[in-house]
């Protein structure tokens, strides 16, 4: 069994950078670390960071390859981050004008989901 000790980062291709740069830290409050131009500018690597750790790199292509992103399709489930109050989050993606479905009460827990601008599913469970 590898001996694993966390999660490095979540790597996100995204279709529009300033769109989705804006979203991450903007709305998700992540913390820009580094961008990175590269193919003479062609494309970006950004680094952010979340509460100062090191969690998502966004990538920007010319040319990506679509996929779905729907909760059960194939691939990257969905990004999943903890919240001390649902009711304040809901507030808050409401205030921003960011579509979300209603807080689901599960026996264990409480959660909702709502999507990044390319349609990736973000869940955000109270903690």
């Amino acid at each position: 069994m590898l001996q694993l000790k966390e999660t490095n980062h979540i790597a996100i291709i995204c279709s529009n950078y300033q769109q989705s740069l804006q979203f991450y830290t903007q709305v998700l409050g992540c913390t820009l670390i580094s961008e990175e131009h590269r193919d003479e500018g062609k494309s970006v690597l950004t680094r952010l960071a979340l509460n100062g750790k090191y969690t998502i790199e966004l990538f920007a292509f010319p040319h990506f390859v679509p996929r779905p992103s729907h909760p059960e399709a194939l691939g990257l489930r969905h990004l999943a981050f903890s919240v001390s109050s649902l009711e304040e989050s809901v507030a808050e993606l409401d205030r921003l004008g960011i579509a979300h479905e209603p807080i689901r009460e599960l026996p264990t827990m409480r959660l909702l989901f709502f999507a990044d601008p390319d349609g990736m599913p973000i869940e955000l469970v109270e903690a």
